[in-house]
């Protein structure tokens, strides 16, 4: 903005001016997908595109949320949503995206719902939803994936 204007001024003598100033930059940082080269899928895909449910209970599905704050950068949000509903039943949220985070709004589905049949959970096939963790808890609760 200040070349258009004119102004010949180099970046380290702009930089010096804006700490002077108490002035920062906001600067959104693209998010990056990185594709897993591995060929190892864990668990099948039982519900083969089929999202409708005939009752409560019997179909739940996962993912995680990417949203960006100003004040803590990229947080993220993992939500389980019963398909016969169509509500968010289980959450969790973090400034990581860690396990513990599927995991937390895992049980918090769970605690939530007290789901007395077989469960299919469906997710996409993110480290998180892959690991040994997720997959030992989802076995614990009772739960099929």
């Amino acid at each position: 903005m200040l070349k258009s204007r004119g102004w010949s001024l180099s970046l380290k003598r702009i930089q010096r001016l804006m700490q002077k100033l108490g002035i920062r930059s906001i600067v959104h940082k693209k998010f990056k997908h990185y594709s897993s080269k591995c060929n190892e899928i864990i668990g099948k895909n039982i519900i083969k595109r089929d999202f409708t449910a005939t009752c409560i209970n019997q179909k739940w599905v996962a993912d995680i949320t990417y949203i960006y704050t100003i004040k803590n950068g990229w947080c993220y949000l993992a939500s389980i949503m019963d398909l016969y509903t169509r509500k968010i039943i289980g959450y969790s949220f973090s400034k990581s995206m860690t396990t513990e985070l599927t995991i937390k709004a895992l049980e918090n589905a769970y605690l939530n719902q007290r789901p007395n049949g077989q469960v299919i959970i469906h997710s996409d096939r993110g480290s998180q939803y892959t690991s040994y963790e997720y997959m030992k808890k989802v076995k614990s609760l009772g739960l099929f994936e």
